[in-house]
């Protein structure tokens, strides 16, 4: 019997629905297709801008939050993939990936069991300030020349006041790397950095 028939929570489309509402979120778009649920959004960090997010609710597995975090890197180099692994030992509550494009990814997981409009939020604020924090670093892949354009001095903010939320259980500005946790996160991590054992024979 899987972890799903064992009396995992029943989370409907109508519960992610919800919680954005109560973190302040509103999703550009949505799709449904074979039972999984996705939402679009568009947001603003404190530095980086119009950082597309999508979040995706499989019923019997997870919610998982993740950004297209760069446009895909045609070259690929070993550096690149460095710079990935770097950045996922050193932010350990998301984690960097290349898609089958060869587009850079950034996601975080939720279990079903851990779902909710706090978890969430929190999810999607350590995306947006990770991606901040590695604004400089990525400037490269997000702009020939890696010149980042100006922004107008009138440009309204996506999403003013989200960051502000969560912002006791993010690192401070000037921490370059790392997260403010409290216990039940550190355990959780702690649990997902062992390796999985396979049964004998």
């Amino acid at each position: 019997m899987s972890s799903a028939d064992a009396g995992a929570r029943d989370v409907r489309p109508a519960d992610v629905e919800r919680w954005f509402a109560e973190i302040g979120l509103e999703p550009i778009d949505r799709a449904d297709r074979e039972g999984i649920t996705s939402w679009d959004l568009l947001l603003d960090g404190r530095r980086r801008h119009d950082l597309r997010v999508t979040v995706i609710l499989d019923p019997a597995l997870a919610v998982i939050v993740w950004a297209h975090y760069a446009p895909p890197i045609g070259d690929m180099f070993r550096k690149s993939y460095r710079k990935l692994l770097r950045w996922n030992d050193e932010f350990p509550f998301v984690k960097f990936s290349v898609g089958e494009d060869e587009r850079p990814l950034l996601a975080s997981e939720l279990a079903i069991d851990a779902a909710g409009a706090d978890a969430l939020g929190l999810a999607v604020a350590r995306i947006l300030d990770v991606a901040d924090r590695l604004l400089d670093e990525s400037k490269g892949w997000l702009w020939i020349g890696g010149i980042m354009p100006p922004e107008a001095a009138d440009r309204a903010g996506r999403n003013p006041g989200f960051l502000d939320q969560y912002a006791d259980r993010l690192p401070a500005a000037d921490d370059p790397v790392g997260d403010v946790v409290d216990a039940d996160d550190a355990a959780r991590a702690a649990d997902e950095s062992r390796p999985a054992v396979e049964p004998a024979g």
